[in-house]
């Protein structure tokens, strides 16, 4: 295939499976084989989640993107914590239309992903694009969706919605198209369903929300998008008591806090890193730093240890149970 540009991409067919799989066993691990024409293609296994409160862990990272070796080198890490799944807050590769970009993803998370779920969030650099869809077969509208682990909830949220399909946006176009009168009403849907998610889990210990925009933003030219995006969400976390919203886009980390919701930006584990040149009132910490959080949740707290690419603790975040 060709593009406007003149830039040629020879395209491999691949073939997809699904496998719904019924009656598991809670909290219980289970081993299979892939087949191919009889033969054994890779072995894996996959541990179901909890149905009641016992300590787990999970890793959240974002914006992987293009930088493969970094990649590469956080999920090593990550690995090493054997997490019982995984969340990825954006932007997965550098352009979600060249399956090329698709390849080194999968080339860097194969062996992780053969043992453990892995969640994606949508990201602008996605682009709305058909592999997202066909790489990944997810819950509910696969745009945004809930789950739960546990009494802990966690919410997928796409902040990126209809304003991938403006042609300036994909040609990176300016960001305030994103408050077009479509993309409001797609908001405001999206909004509506996660009351609903919201008021059905009240009892739930821990509330973990994930999107790609940040909602507190250090860097200059994007703060006005933020507290924007803060305006629209801001009200319905705070009613419902969400301890939790991490989301990537901003490429360093960066810790906020604002009437007792820890918002965490957690965009380091393969971009190019930002500088950080627009600290908030808000902000706790910062640090433009390749890395990735280790969430530990037990009965009574969650931990959330931020790692550097060298495996080392640089910063640590408690959260209380909700009840």
């Amino acid at each position: 295939l060709t593009d406007a540009n003149g830039k040629t991409e020879t395209i491999k067919e691949y073939k997809q499976h699904k496998i719904h799989l019924a009656n598991l066993e809670p909290d219980t691990k289970y081993f299979y084989d892939v087949l191919k024409d009889g033969t054994a293609e890779g072995k894996g296994s996959l541990t179901t989640f909890p149905d009641k409160i016992v300590p787990f862990n999970f890793v959240a990272i974002g914006d992987t993107r293009n930088r493969h070796n970094v990649h590469k080198k956080i999920i090593n890490k990550v690995m090493e914590k054997k997490p019982r799944f995984i969340v990825n807050s954006g932007d997965l590769v550098a352009n979600g239309l060249s399956i090329g970009d698709w390849e080194s993803f999968f080339e860097v998370n194969h062996e992780f992903m053969r043992n453990t779920p892995y969640y994606p969030v949508l990201g602008n650099h996605e682009k709305d694009s058909p592999y997202y869809y066909d790489f990944f077969d997810l819950p509910n509208n696969e745009r945004y969706y809930s789950f739960t682990v546990g009494d802990a909830l966690f919410v997928i949220l796409d902040s990126e919605g209809l304003r991938t399909t403006m042609p300036a946006y994909v040609s990176e176009g300016k960001e305030d198209q994103y408050w077009h009168d479509s993309g409001i009403e797609y908001l405001k849907t999206q909004k509506i369903w996660l009351e609903r998610v919201l008021n059905l889990n009240k009892e739930a210990g821990f509330v973990f929300i994930f999107q790609h925009l940040p909602l507190y933003s250090v860097k200059k030219s994007r703060v006005e998008e933020s507290k924007m995006t803060r305006e629209f969400w801001g009200d319905i976390f705070k009613r419902h008591g969400v301890q939790v919203f991490i989301n990537g886009h901003d490429h360093h980390y960066h810790h906020a806090m604002d009437d007792g919701i820890h918002f965490i930006t957690a965009a380091g584990a393969g971009a190019p890193l930002y500088d950080i040149d627009a600290i908030q009132p808000e902000t706790v910490s910062f640090k433009k730093i390749e890395h990735f959080i280790n969430v530990e949740v037990k009965s009574d707290k969650a931990v959330l240890h931020v790692i550097d690419i060298d495996g080392n603790e640089f910063d640590t975040i408690v959260v209380k149970r909700r009840k």
